[in-house]
This record gives structure tokens, sequence and C-alpha cells, in this order.
């Protein structure tokens, strides 16, 4: 099934068959989605918080019916842009964050983020609302939140014309680890409780 933006161009989500075929995924944890959809599906159960990912709408183009009884999406478009990937409520305060993941070693590249999303977690600062990145940097399995401040402040250098990536020194400076858990698997509301929530 090919999926694509509304611009047309082919969205690139998760490795295909044949690249899966070339990663070696021995020793290594579940994707930064799976720990954080574990972890929420926790805080929801234990009547913590209730943050949830966000759908992200598509446009059904193509059908194909190879059976009676089955159908077989073959090509869909996303309706419009997605802003983040997670967002919900905590302790009376929204909470809005992205998450990403990153093979690079030493930083988070800024290309891994559009105009849209910046724009969209800077309109939810502005009305008071908790915004911050989660990012995973897979070959040590190391995860940080990151307010969302310190990303715009070197979206803003890199549009003029300063360093394209996010070093994993500034996570380590101004983020926060956070540890893997049993339950929940990634706590990081015990970093927006230190960071956000006044009680």
């Amino acid at each position: 099934m090919t999926v694509r933006y509304p611009n047309g161009k082919p969205y690139v989500g998760r490795p295909s068959g044949d690249e899966l075929q070339t990663i070696n995924y021995a020793n290594r944890g579940m994707s930064l989605e799976d720990d954080l959809n574990a972890t929420n599906l926790y805080y929801r159960e234990q009547d913590i918080a209730v943050i949830y990912k966000k759908p992200t709408p598509v446009q059904i183009v193509r059908v194909d019916y190879p059976k009676r009884s089955a159908a077989k999406i073959t090509e869909a478009y996303f309706k419009k842009p997605s802003t983040t990937d997670y967002n919900g409520i905590y302790k009376g305060r929204y909470i809005d964050f992205e998450a990403k993941e990153t093979m690079n070693r030493t930083a988070l590249p800024l290309q891994n983020f559009h105009e849209h999303q910046i724009r969209h977690m800077q309109q939810v600062k502005a009305h008071g609302g908790i915004v911050f990145i989660i990012v995973k940097f897979t070959r040590d399995d190391d995860v940080y939140l990151l307010d969302a401040d310190v990303l715009f402040q070197y979206w803003k250098e890199q549009a003029r014309g300063g360093r394209k990536s996010l070093p994993k020194s500034v996570f380590e400076e101004k983020g926060d680890k956070i540890p893997f858990g049993w339950a929940p698997r990634l706590d990081y509301l015990a970093i927006v409780d230190r960071k956000y929530i006044k009680n």
C-alpha cells in the first residue's frame, strides 16, 4: 500500500521488508512508540493521566478486492499534515509532545521535524500547555525528555545558517534521561512532575 502526504510525496515510515532484513535487532528493546504506548496505557489503567497517540487522518484512494469478502487498500493519502505524536491531560494540565528515534549516536538531525510541528508546539506553549520532545538514541538505548524551548532555539539557529542537528550533549545537559522500568516502561511523568507541575 502506498500512503502519501498532501503534496504527493510518499510517506516513508517504518523500514520496508527488504530493509528489515539488513537491520540486526538482536538485544534491542521495543521501539520508542511501543514503549510510550505501553507507558500511556499504564497511566490510563492506573488513572494517573489520559494521554494518547494521535491518529493521522487518511484518505483512501484505491481499494482492490482480491476476494468478494476482502478488501485491500492499495493507495491512500494523509488528509493533512500531522501535528505532534501524543497529547492528553495530567493533573489538570494539557500535555503535547513529539517522539523521535535516531540511529545517530551524537545528535538528532533537525530534519526529523517539520515547520508545522514546530508552529503547533509553539502555539500550545503560548497557551500554557506543557510541550516537550522525547528522543531515543537507539544505538545506546538512551531516552531523553527535552523541553520544547530548547528545540525552538536550535530550529531558529538552523534557519539562520546554524547547525542542522541537536547534539546529544544538549540532551545530557539540558534534558532529563528517562530510565527504563517495568510498569511504567518509561515514566516520563515523573520528570513532568519535577519540571512543570508545581504542587
